[in-house]
Order: C-alpha cells, then structure tokens, then sequence
C-alpha cells in the first residue's frame, strides 16, 4: 500500500524525518531521487564534481536527503539531437514523489548551468521526469513499499 499523496507530494527535506523514522521500515523513507544522464561532451577530470553537483542540485529542488540521491554520467557517449552531434544531454529522472513543474524546471536550470560550460546549450537537452510508486523502485533488498 502506498502513502497517501499528502506525504509523497510534500517537499520532504532531510530535517522532516528523524533518525529513527528513517531506520524504520521502507515506506516510511523519502524514496530514490536518480538521475540518468548521457552526454555527447568529454567532462574528464571534472566527471565526479560535476555528479556531486547533479546531487546537490537535486536536494535542493526536491528537498529529499542526498544520502538517497543517486546520480550515473555517462559522457563521450554517442548521441545526436536535432540531427547533429553538436554538444547535447538526454537525461531521465526518477523519484518517489517531488515530481513538479516547479521542482522539475528548476532542476533542468540547474543541470543546463553545469553543463553550459562544456557547450551544451539549454535548448539541446532534454530530461524526462518520471514519479514512480513506492512498490516500483527497489532499495536494500525490498522495495519502498514493504
């Protein structure tokens, strides 16, 4: 049985669960913020700092703890849009609940900002937002459902 939508659509920050509450059985945690990410440009070095701040972008548009935030790059990938191979990004984010226009809008801003500098233009990316129910995402063994 899911949670009622009061509880999933509520901005649900790090400080509205207690430590006890998210040691408690899985129904009761905040879910899985990920972020699949696949891009045409080379981030090198920088590949892990530019995860970490997808990370904290995600926190802090969704409010969810980002000890549940997952993010995977994978950059040098083959990827066209519009029919060219200029510098691009398709991207796919999952979550139980903080799915909204608002939340969404501001974490593409967010990732178009930290893409900007490797060339990809705001315009050139796309991420799909996907809110999915707690008995569809599995974590330690169950699902967030039970």
């Amino acid at each position: 049985t899911s949670t009622s939508t009061s509880t999933t659509s509520r901005s649900m920050s790090s400080s509205t669960f207690s430590a006890c509450e998210l040691s408690s059985h899985p129904s009761a945690l905040p879910g899985d913020p990920s972020l699949n990410l696949v891009t045409n440009i080379d981030l090198g070095d920088k590949k892990l700092d530019f995860m970490k701040a997808c990370s904290k972008a995600i926190q802090e548009a969704t409010g969810k703890p980002e000890s549940y935030i997952a993010v995977t790059v994978s950059d040098n990938a083959s990827v066209i849009f519009g029919g060219s191979d200029d510098p691009t990004a398709l991207g796919n984010l999952y979550s139980i609940g903080a799915i909204s226009m608002e939340s969404n809008g501001a974490i593409h801003n967010s990732i178009s900002d930290l893409l900007e500098p490797y060339g990809v233009d705001a315009s050139r990316m796309y991420i799909n937002f996907f809110d999915m129910e707690r008995a569809n995402v599995g974590w330690n063994r169950k699902t967030f459902a039970g």
